[in-house]
């Protein structure tokens, strides 16, 4: 299995999607990140490829980050969604995690956080990659 990993970024702001991308080169990860400036472009790609971990702004122009984890968990109920977001409201917070995130982070607030954040997140999205992996194998050995 690679340590190869796939990320899809929605934030509408391309100053933030920058910084995203500088702070994962400098934590070195092996991964490939696309960038989606609204939940319509987030939506296509989802239906073209699959991500190890997606990351969400809650404020897009087209639909709430809410809404878009919600629309990514009927496709994808594996996959690690944290939000980094301005929105710093307790009630936010809440709504991300029951409309199917993993974790919140406020923006800039929790800069110092995210790298690790984003370390655990991919090794919880490497395990469930490998228990799928295992339970196909399984099966295939009892048929």
């Amino acid at each position: 299995m690679s340590n190869y990993h796939r990320i899809l970024c929605v934030d509408d702001d391309k100053d933030t999607c920058e910084l995203i991308s500088w702070m994962l080169r400098q934590d070195d990860y092996s991964c490939a990140v696309k960038f989606a400036y609204s939940a319509a472009e987030a939506l296509n790609y989802l239906e073209q490829e699959s991500f190890d971990l997606y990351i969400l702004d809650n404020r897009l122009p087209d639909m709430t980050g809410i809404d878009l984890c919600s629309r990514i968990r009927q496709s994808d109920k594996q996959s690690p969604i944290m939000f980094f977001s301005a929105l710093a409201r307790d009630v936010d917070r809440k709504m991300a995690i029951l409309s199917g995130a993993s974790d919140y982070l406020v923006k800039p607030n929790d800069l110092d956080r995210f790298s690790e954040t984003v370390r655990q997140l991919l090794n919880q999205s490497k395990l469930t990659a490998r228990r799928k992996v295992h339970a196909r194998k399984r099966c295939s050995e009892i048929v």
